[in-house]
């Protein structure tokens, strides 16, 4: 697909997709059926937006850029697919009908704020398939002990259950990107699987653990929960943010609300 008369956007971090052989890969994996409500997060072209379309009734799709909303609604007719032309970080994914799917090619200066944001929408999601920044993927589904497991993999995993499905090249894209980029699935987890009395104190605890990731857990966590009462939760205060498992951060959140309340 070509780039047409539109110039890419740096400050959008505008990348357009254009191997057909990946965009047949994602659609694919996304195996999108007829009846389902589906919003796209930057469509840029349409690379992914006529494919989609093919295989159901409507879509709808977010995009920033008001020339590229403009092209989009003079391709596709408004009864099929919806443009809203808006910031998908302040865009209102709950107001989409449910159960939704959520899919794209998300503008990697902003991947991790608009993951955290779309997480807010978790409940109401049946899948997110993003391709993102291969860090950023790997960042998303480490595991304990590893060098990229930190808040980013913690809060994601609380709310989904990720899978890695392939990587894509820099020249799938024009401009090309200087990183490789990798496509992620996520389901939500059920909310009893693991659940945060307050979510917002879950929030603070996963962030102040790994603020410092060399401070043991009894000095990270100073203020919040003592020495005596981690040793309590079968949690090692010793220990560094890095090793804990997700159930790990949850117990320890549900502690302090039970003591704050």
């Amino acid at each position: 697909m070509a780039t047409g008369r539109h110039v890419p956007r740096k400050r959008f971090g505008q990348h357009f997709l254009v191997e057909r052989g990946v965009i047949e890969r994602i659609v694919a994996a996304i195996d999108p059926q007829r009846g389902e409500h589906i919003v796209e997060i930057g469509p840029g072209l349409g690379a992914l937006t006529a494919p989609l379309l093919e295989r159901v009734e409507h879509l709808h799709v977010v995009e920033l850029d008001r020339d590229l909303s403009a092209r989009l609604r003079e391709r596709f007719p408004a009864e099929r697919l919806a443009v809203h032309q808006a910031d998908a970080l302040r865009f209102d994914f709950t107001a989409l009908p449910a159960p939704l799917r959520i899919v794209g090619n998300l503008p990697y200066n902003i991947s991790t704020p608009l993951l955290f944001h779309v997480a807010a929408a978790a409940a109401r999601c049946v899948d997110l398939h993003f391709m993102l920044q291969q860090e950023v993927v790997e960042r998303m589904v480490a595991m304990p002990s590893g060098p990229e497991y930190g808040r980013l993999s913690v809060m994601l995993q609380y709310r989904f259950r990720l899978e890695r499905l392939f990587t894509v090249p820099p020249d799938a894209f024009r401009p090309p990107p200087k990183v490789h980029s990798a496509v992620v699935r996520l389901y939500p987890r059920p909310l009893p699987e693991l659940e945060a009395t307050d979510e917002a104190r879950f929030s603070t605890v996963v962030a102040k653990a790994f603020s410092m990731r060399r401070k043991t857990l009894k000095n990270a966590l100073a203020g919040l929960v003592s020495e005596s009462e981690l040793a309590g939760l079968g949690i090692d205060p010793g220990g560094r943010a890095q090793t804990l498992p997700v159930a790990a951060f949850v117990t320890i959140a549900n502690r302090i609300t039970q003591q704050r309340t």
